[in-house]
This record gives structure tokens, C-alpha cells and sequence, in this order.
């Protein structure tokens, strides 16, 4: 419910009024704003009743409560804000009859299904009572349509230099209210003599009272008492709020003004600033330094080498003491897959944490580290910032759920906005993640350096020059799959070629088990497919594949638990089918695939040997050869050659 009755509007613009009148300097009046500085009232005699419901019957319509007793009060007003210098009274106050030609133009730009709200932003133009009198190209205009339960009229303002919707205000007191906080925003920003009075008092109250209730915990009231001084223009109060709003996984407008360019707090405020700024710049990297005017070179050379590391993903946050030690547990279980264990031990030693200075609110830097900036969740956000910190005192929250459910028949799931995608993982008992890379690959490089499945496949594919279609070498994530086994994931495998593929449970498996699973149940293209393999000390136990509506190539002792008949030739659909067979293989083995890590996160990653066979005697196959520098063929395509040995 708006404020309508209650509203004190004498005591409010007395105030608004001494406030703009404390502000001026001799040179800045202008001379027809001369006498409302010396009389310290920006407004004007009160309409008399007579007068408003003159106004009424010319407009036809009774105005909204709240605008009505602003004209009891004084009929028209100066200064609304920094950019409506006269406000309409009852003489005034028209329908603008888009008379701005403003309608005509907004409709050219919507869409023929749009929703009332886009509706609005032209039909304002047509139905809508201007009271702007004199502007900066600003409009103000009362929709007699948009009405609360109270009769009073939103009110929406729009100027041509901010290129933006209509801004939507509840009503004409709420209005009144926004202006007054632009006015002291701007004055705030630039005023001389400085710019201080009750209001600007109060409101500084408030941001070091949200200083305290932040690092106690109660983020919520912080984060509204720092908003509305932010409105106010209060020093720091943007910066401080900017903090929060990234735990809480905002990153639109998020610049920690006048924080980020403080040598205090720049190495915990400048990673997540510089790394939204990688995520959206298209390498123009001029817009930078736009959120650093202030800083000295020191610091634009600082922001600017974060800004390499976090492009190149060596970005490390690594703050001191024992929260530092904890970062790095954190970072070391994260890398392997283990995230919900990795976010217990970053939240509990959140408590450690040490603020770098007064207007540090919370750890920062890490949103940014490539392996642990995947951790936070709008949850997660909330659950950090309601933790005591920094010498807070308070209760600790209850802890969120882990992200990850365990076992193995999340892979049934489609992912969110996607469909049912194919996948394949390789499970090896008694080694560690690190080891896999000598089970399942020739010799090569080794493990790559943390990347998401897609960040790794661009970089597998930037240097490659080389494709052949017998080739199957998969790229894999590996981690940690449950107590005391390890895996490999490739997210988006090749097709599945059941004549020439050849099982790597073997190799993985020298010296102790390791189990291999391809899926494709849910196939889009070509036959649903599902593929179990295990092996033991080097060769295989067991083993089948379901393809082309039937069980094929089965082999071994399958235990009951895992017998495919149990699985197929019966009624019930593809995803229940492989979700059943996913959650047998997880019991069987005591496995689990960490799915957040996966999805979501970073992981090590490394090419395998190929999958299928090598061609045998009358096999053709394609290679593809793609030369750097070099012009394509005339058709332009790349050079193509057939059969054993083609270049």
C-alpha cells in the first residue's frame, strides 16, 4: 500500500526546500530562482479548494489523493530533481495527448504479441497527464489508468539523453520522494560548499549502522539501508551495497564505486570487477578504466594484470592467515570435483575471515578464482552473508543443501533448457584422479589445468590440424568418484560406432577395477544405445550393449543386479530405463558423478586413446588435414584424402 493521507508533505518540502536553498552559492542561483532561495521555499502558494476542483472539471477526471494534497499545500513546485525545474499546478496539468509524437514512435518498435507492461510504454504517451512545465527533455506523466487500491496514479518520467523505458514510480508522493533523493544525489556529487545537512546526517548514520549489521549477519536490512543511501548519493554507500549484491550473484552495474580504487580493499575488489568485465567486453578493454577513475598507475597496472590472470585462468585468490589455509582446502577438493565439500569448508571458515579495512564487508576475491568462483549460488550468497564475520557477532545459519545428489541417475536428467544429451564416463577403483591420464591415454602432456567441458573442447580444437573418422580420442573431466574410486566424463562424445569400439575398461583397469559406461538412451538421431563394461587386473568380466532395440555382444558373469534383461524389453520409457540402470551401477559399485562440478564447475581435463579400432584391410576412412596460413582448395574446403597412409 502506497503512502497516500498519512504523508506529511509541509514538513517534507520546508525541508527539500532549505536543503536546496543551503546548497547554492551566490554564482549558482539563477535570477528567477532568487527569491525562493531568500524566502528558502520552492514552491508556491497553496491551491485553494476552489481551485483544484476547477482543475478537475477542466480535466475530467478527480485527481489521485496524494497529488491532491500536494496542491493544498502549494500549487506547483521548483526543482523536481535536477532536471524538472517546474512542476505543473492546477493551472498547468494537461493531458498530453501525445503531443510528443513519442506514442507513435514506441509503437514502431513493438511487438505484435507484447504484454501489458510493453503496452503501457506507448499507451502512457496517449492517456497520460504531463506536469512537467519546464525541463531538461524531461516528461512527467500520471497514468490515470495505472491505479493502486488507494486511487493514487503511478507516475512515469522519461528523458530522450537516457535512452531507456519509461521509469515506473507507485505514485505522485513516491515521485516527490525519488526527486528529492536525485536532487541530493547530484548535489552530494559535486556541491560547494560540501553538501551537509540533517538528511545527508541521517543517512550516514544509517551506512555505518548497515557496516555493523552486514558483518553481524543480517545482510537484508544492510542491503536496504545501504540501497536507499545509495539513492541519496552517500558517499561509498554504492560500494558498500555492491558487495553484497555480487554474494548474492548479481553482476549488472556491480563496480564498487569509490571501493574498488582504495589500495585497502583493490586486491579483494578488483578480481570479481575485472572478471565481469572478461566475461562481457569482447576484449575492448577501454570501458576498464572507466570504473578505476581515481586510481593511480600502481593499481591500474594491478587491475589490469588481474585481468590477464583471470583471462588466462590462472587468476588464484589467496588471502592470508587461517582463512587462507582454508581457501586452499577449499580450492584442492573443488578442483577434483568435490564442490559441496569444498563450499563447507569456505563457508565454515568464513568466521576467520579478516576485513582489510572499515568498508569491507565480505570475502570477495574468490568469485573470481576459475575453480572456486563456481561455488556460488544465489543460496550459497545468501547463506555466506547471514555468517557473522569480521568481528560480527550473531548466530550462524542453517547450513544450504549440497548441490549434488549423489549416485549416478542425475545423467537421466536432461539438463536445464536442453534436452537429453549422450555422455560416457570411465570409473577406476584405487587410484587417484591424477593417475588416470596413465591408464587411459598415450603418452602426452597430461592433465590440463582446471576448465569447464566447454572452455576445454574450444582449447582442444584451437591448435588441432588434423581429423580422422576412425579416429575416437575423447576429451575428459576427471575427479574423484566416491571412497577410493576416480573418473573420467566426456559430456559430448562421438557417435557411437558398435563395430569398431573397443571398450578402455582394460587398460584402466592394470592392477585393479574399473567399470565403463556409454549412454545414449535417449537419442534424438540414430538408435538408443546403453553400454556396460567392467574389468578387473587388465581384462574384461563382463560386459553388454543394448542397440537397435535388443541386448548385443553380452559377455561374461553380469551379476543380477546389473543383468540387462532386467532392464529391457519392457514397457517403460528410455529415462526410466536409464535412470534404473544408472542407479544399479551406483549401488553396485558405491559410486557416485559429482554433477555440479561437472555442469557447472572446473575440472582437469586430458585427451584418451582412441576408442574404436584401427581400420582393418578394406575400411576406407577420411582424414582431414587443415594447414595454418595456408589458402583452402579452390572449392574451399579442406584437403581430403581416403584409405590407409592419405594425407
Amino acid at each position: 500500500m502506497t503512502e497516500t493521507t498519512t504523508f506529511a508533505w509541509r514538513p517534507f518540502l520546508l525541508t527539500w526546500s532549505g536543503e536546496w536553498a543551503d546548497s547554492l552559492s551566490e554564482d549558482d542561483t539563477r535570477a528567477e530562482d532568487e527569491d525562493a532561495r531568500q524566502a528558502r521555499w520552492l514552491g508556491f502558494p497553496p491551491a485553494s479548494g476552489e481551485r483544484i476542483a476547477a482543475m478537475e472539471e477542466r480535466l475530467g477526471r478527480r485527481m489521485p489523493p496524494s497529488y491532491r494534497e500536494f496542491l493544498e499545500v502549494t500549487d506547483g513546485w521548483r526543482h523536481a530533481g535536477g532536471f524538472v525545474w517546474r512542476l505543473a499546478g492546477t493551472e498547468h496539468a494537461d493531458w498530453h495527448n501525445d503531443a510528443s509524437g513519442l506514442g507513435e514512435s514506441f509503437e514502431e518498435y513493438l511487438e505484435e504479441d507484447a504484454g501489458p507492461e510493453e503496452r503501457r510504454e506507448v499507451d502512457i504517451w496517449r492517456r497520460g497527464l504531463q506536469l512537467d512545465v519546464e525541463s531538461d527533455a524531461t516528461y512527467v506523466l500520471m497514468d490515470p489508468e495505472d491505479v493502486d487500491e488507494d486511487g493514487e496514479w503511478a507516475v512515469y518520467t522519461w528523458a530522450s539523453w537516457r535512452a531507456e523505458a519509461p521509469e515506473r514510480h507507485a505514485s505522485f508522493v513516491e515521485f516527490m520522494r525519488d526527486m528529492h533523493r536525485e536532487f541530493h544525489s547530484l548535489r552530494s556529487r559535486d556541491a560547494k560548499p560540501a553538501f551537509a545537512n540533517d538528511t545527508t546526517r541521517e543517512q550516514d548514520a544509517r551506512v555505518a549502522e548497515a557496516r555493523r549489521e552486514a558483518r553481524d549477519g543480517d545482510w537484508e536490512r544492510a542491503v536496504a539501508a545501504l540501497d536507499e543511501a545509495r539513492r541519496y548519493g552517500r558517499p561509498r554507500a554504492a560500494g558498500l551495497g555492491d558487495q553484497l549484491r555480487r554474494l548474492l550473484g548479481h553482476t549488472y552495474m556491480v563496480y564498487f564505486e569509490d571501493l574498488v580504487t582504495d589500495p585497502r580493499y583493490a586486491p579483494d575488489l578488483l578480481p570479481p570487477l575485472v572478471a565481469e568485465h572478461a566475461a562481457n567486453s569482447n576484449w575492448d578493454d577501454s570501458t576498464l578504466k572507466f570504473h578505476l577513475r581515481g586510481a593511480d598507475d600502481d593499481l591500474v597496472s594491478l587491475a589490469y594484470a588481474t585481468l590477464d590472470q583471470v583471462r588466462s585462468g590462472t587468476y588464484r585468490y589467496a588471502p592470508d592467515g587461517p582463512f587462507g589455509e582454508a581457501v586452499e582446502r577449499a580450492r584442492e577438493l573443488a578442483r577434483w570435483g568435490d564442490t559441496d565439500g569444498a563450499w563447507r569448508t569456505l563457508r565454515d571458515a568464513v568466521p576467520l575471515w579478516e576485513p582489510s579495512g572499515p568498508d569491507h564487508l565480505a570475502p570477495l576475491g574468490w568469485v573470481a578464482d576459475p575453480v572456486l568462483g563456481p561455488l556460488l549460488t544465489p543460496e550459497r550468497g545468501r547463506e555466506l552473508l547471514s555468517t557473522p564475520r569480521g568481528g560480527g557477532v550473531g548466530e550462524a545459519p542453517d547450513p544450504t543443501p549440497g548441490l549434488d545428489p549423489g549416485g549416478l541417475a542425475w545423467l537421466a536428467e536432461p539438463e536445464q533448457g536442453d534436452s537429453h544429451r549422450p555422455y560416457r564416463f570411465v570409473l577406476v577403483e584405487g587410484v587417484e584422479p591424477r593417475e588416470l591420464p596413465g591408464r587411459l591415454a598415450d603418452d602426452g602432456p597430461g592433465l590440463a589445468e582446471p576448465l569447464t567441458l566447454w572452455e576445454a573442447r574450444v582449447r582442444s580444437l584451437r591448435d588441432k590440424r588434423e581429423f580422422s573418422s576412425y579416429d575416437d580420442k575423447a576429451l575428459m573431466a576427471v575427479g574423484r568418484a566416491g571412497n577410493g574410486w576416480s573418473f573420467a566424463y566426456d559430456g559430448d562424445p562421438a557417435p557411437f560406432d558398435g563395430r569398431r569400439f573397443v571398450s578402455p575398461a582394460a587398460g584402466a583397469a592394470g592392477g585393479t577395477g574399473a567399470v565403463v559406461v556409454w549412454s545414449d538412451l535417449g537419442a534424438r538421431h540414430g538408435d538408443p544405445f546403453f553400454h556396460l563394461s567392467v574389468a578387473r587386473h587388465g581384462a574384461e568380466v563382463y560386459a553388454f550393449t543394448y542397440a537397435g532395440g535388443e541386448v548385443r555382444r553380452r559377455s561374461g558373469e553380469i551379476p543380477e543386479a546389473l543383468d540387462p534383461d532386467r532392464f529391457f524389453g519392457g514397457p517403460e520409457d528410455s529415462a526410466g530405463t536409464e535412470r534404473r540402470l544408472l542407479e544399479a551401477v551406483a549401488a553396485e559399485f558405491g559410486v557416485h558423478l559429482p554433477r555440479h562440478a561437472i555442469r557447472v564447475g572446473r575440472l582437469h581435463t586430458f585427451t584418451t586413446r582412441s576408442w574404436t579400432r584401427p581400420p582393418g584391410d578394406g575400411e576406407a576412412y577420411v582424414v582431414i588435414q587443415m594447414n595454418r596460413g595456408e589458402p583452402l582448395p579452390a572449392d574451399g574446403g579442406p584437403a581430403l584424402g581416403e584409405g590407409p597412409g592419405t594425407d
